[in-house]
């Protein structure tokens, strides 16, 4: 198991950015895969962003494609997410997820493909 901790969140105005921080412990990081997830209207959790081990391949949801940014230093056992140019739709709790592929290249944008989901950070974008 790995511990997740998400922080960075907080109120921004509409085109501001932020930067989310997850921060991992427990099993060596490199062997995850992460995602980042915030609820929606009608679902559970909306995919956002994925990031395979060591970075080399990176998903995007469309709504925040160009806009968002994910990354991660293993060294850290961190991984991040640059919100810029951020709208009121933005506004949700987001959540950092990893999925144990062995350090394998692999990304996933189902929520049910992950075992293991910190406690969420708020971001809040008024309108």
């Amino acid at each position: 198991q790995v511990q997740l901790v998400e922080s960075g969140g907080g109120l921004v105005q509409a085109g501001g950015s932020l930067r989310l921080s997850c921060s991992a412990s427990g099993r060596p990081f490199s062997m995850y895969t992460m995602g980042w997830f915030r609820p929606a209207p009608g679902k559970e959790r909306e995919f956002v962003a994925t990031i395979s081990w060591n970075g080399d391949i990176t998903s995007y949801a469309n709504s925040v494609k160009g806009r968002f940014t994910t990354s991660r230093d293993n060294a850290k056992n961190t991984v991040y997410l640059q919100m810029n140019s951020l709208k009121p739709e933005d506004t949700a709790v987001y959540y950092c997820a990893a999925r144990t592929t062995y350090s394998a290249s692999y990304v996933y944008m189902s929520g049910n493909d992950y075992n293991n989901w910190g406690q969420g950070t708020q971001v809040t974008v008024p309108s």
